[in-house]
């Protein structure tokens, strides 16, 4: 019986958010407590546990998971080192093991620490030795560094954005661990870094350029010998010295080979990076717009992505509208403790005057008044429509003027399908627009049925405007902040022995 443990430390964060994270805002399980998380739900750990189960060879060991409630800020200098303390106290006592299975994402920091992930692995090799195969599944937004490539034997990325493959990917994690573990497999790893940060509709990969660059990748997957392949488009909001994007090829045994596709796919992802940008609508024309049209208009406001790492409390597309003068219907969801606060103590059914917005960001968003009516009070616990899995909002209110519905959390959730909303019976359809605080959903969620869809260039710490988020600690040049950039690719070789 061979042993496989498996544990899991995820969060997106973003370095402009001036809120941090702190151990509060992560759901922490240990044991059979892992597993039981993961049951119905489709995460890369379900899709990891799907393969090992049916091997009856298998014993899968639980250690730790540390899952953030949504992405964030920097999680504080306590916060990390208490996770990383339980995370590694956790793989001690699982005692001697075959294998090791993590689900990281790659963009997580801390205050004291620009690389967890990689931390986790080297201290990882520390207690489990340099012989144990680790296989990583991580997201394609992750940083990857030479530090996890360096200890762990493979990772394996998302090949799909807006991410619809986290069990998937999970499930080519374990096939490739299990083959290591069989020796049948001796992964090569060639990785070439792009000093590019790209944002914008061309990496939606069921339609745009990346798509192209990931069916690649895919085929070389397939292809004999091939084990993994794929892009790792970085978090620009994620100010770290390793900040960029990479290419990363695995192949069986190949250097040479996994060297040559590499370059190839960094290659062809740098001759697109002009078109790998978001265009973006200035405010007034964004107003003008959803005034203008019938129909549903999706105000996409992405410089307030929850899933991003953004805090979740600009107002500035409903200060836009309000100034333009718009008297239809607009639905908004704002992050607000102090406006929930005033809803609960109001009660339902009551109207009364508040402000909404800038209450964790006020320098970028001034908090708005209003006179609402409180709609609707929860508890903001609510199923993801995405996934399956419980997400938490803190206490919400529903609050209506004359012109918007805001659902008012006291805490950020992910907003990248309908669940807020929904949740707290609003349905999008039924408004003339609607905020929409991710850079992409599934095209089920918004696309398929909208009458137009508007990036708009507001304020905030995921702006895909990226020159206007003042970035300190990435390496530079890099595009498209500086001019004038220059790729030289050259791949670097990771190979355990």
């Amino acid at each position: 019986m061979r042993k496989i443990l498996v544990a899991e430390c995820k969060q997106e964060s973003s370095s402009f958010n001036p809120v941090s994270s702190h151990y509060e805002d992560f759901r922490i399980a240990a044991g059979d407590e892992v597993l039981a998380r993961h049951r119905g739900v489709r995460s890369e750990m379900a899709g990891a546990l799907a393969v090992f189960g049916e091997n009856r060879g298998v014993q899968v060991v639980p250690a730790y998971s540390a899952r953030s409630i949504t992405s964030g800020g920097e999680l504080d200098a306590a916060g990390f080192d208490r996770i990383a303390r339980e995370f590694l106290d956790r793989v001690r006592a699982a005692g001697p093991v075959d294998a090791a299975y993590y689900s990281l994402h790659g963009a997580m920091v801390a205050e004291s620490e620009d690389d967890t992930e990689g931390y986790l692995l080297a201290e990882t090799r520390k207690i489990l030795g340099e012989r144990i195969p680790i296989v990583v599944s991580l997201d394609l937004h992750g940083i990857l560094t030479d530090r996890m490539l360096r200890h762990a034997d493979a990772v394996v990325m998302y090949h799909t954005y807006p991410h619809v493959d986290f069990y998937e990917t999970g499930e080519r994690a374990a096939r490739l661990l299990l083959r290591i573990l069989a020796g049948e497999a001796r992964p090569v790893t060639a990785a070439v870094t792009i000093p590019a940060l790209v944002r914008g509709d061309e990496l939606i990969t069921a339609t745009g350029l990346l798509g192209g660059l990931i069916c690649e990748a895919q085929a070389i997957e397939r292809s004999p010998g091939g084990l993994v392949a794929g892009m790792f488009i970085g978090n620009p909001f994620t100010d770290v010295p390793g900040l960029c994007s990479r290419s990363v090829v695995v192949t069986d045994g190949d250097s040479a080979r996994a060297e040559r596709e590499a370059r190839g796919l960094a290659e062809r992802f740098w001759r697109v990076r002009e078109r790998l940008q978001a265009p973006l609508v200035s405010l007034d024309e964004a107003a003008r717009v959803a005034a203008a049209t019938e129909g549903t208009v999706i105000l996409t406001d992405a410089a307030d992505a929850t899933s991003s790492g953004a805090p979740g409390d600009s107002n500035a597309v409903l200060r836009a509208l309000a100034a333009h003068g718009y008297r239809k219907r607009a639905l908004a969801p704002i992050v607000d403790p102090p406006a929930v606060r005033a809803a609960c103590i109001a009660g339902v059914g009551a109207t009364f005057a508040t402000q909404v917005g800038g209450a964790l960001d006020p320098k970028r968003h001034p908090p708005l008044p209003i006179t609402a009516r409180v709609r609707m009070l929860s508890d903001g616990v609510f199923r993801s429509e995405s996934h399956g899995d419980t997400w938490n909002a803190g206490p919400t209110a529903v609050l209506e003027t004359e012109i918007f519905t805001v659902v008012a959390t006291s805490r950020p959730v992910s907003l990248y399908d309908r669940s807020l909303f929904l949740a707290h019976g609003q349905e999008p359809a039924r408004f003339d627009a609607v905020v929409v605080k991710s850079p992409h959903c599934q095209e089920r969620f918004y696309k398929a049925w909208a009458a137009a869809l508007v990036n708009v260039d507001a304020p905030g710490a995921t702006s895909a405007n990226l020159k206007s988020l003042g970035h300190t600690r990435c390496a530079r040049p890099m595009f498209p902040l500086d001019p004038n950039v220059e790729f030289h690719p050259r791949a670097l070789i990771f190979a355990r022995t």
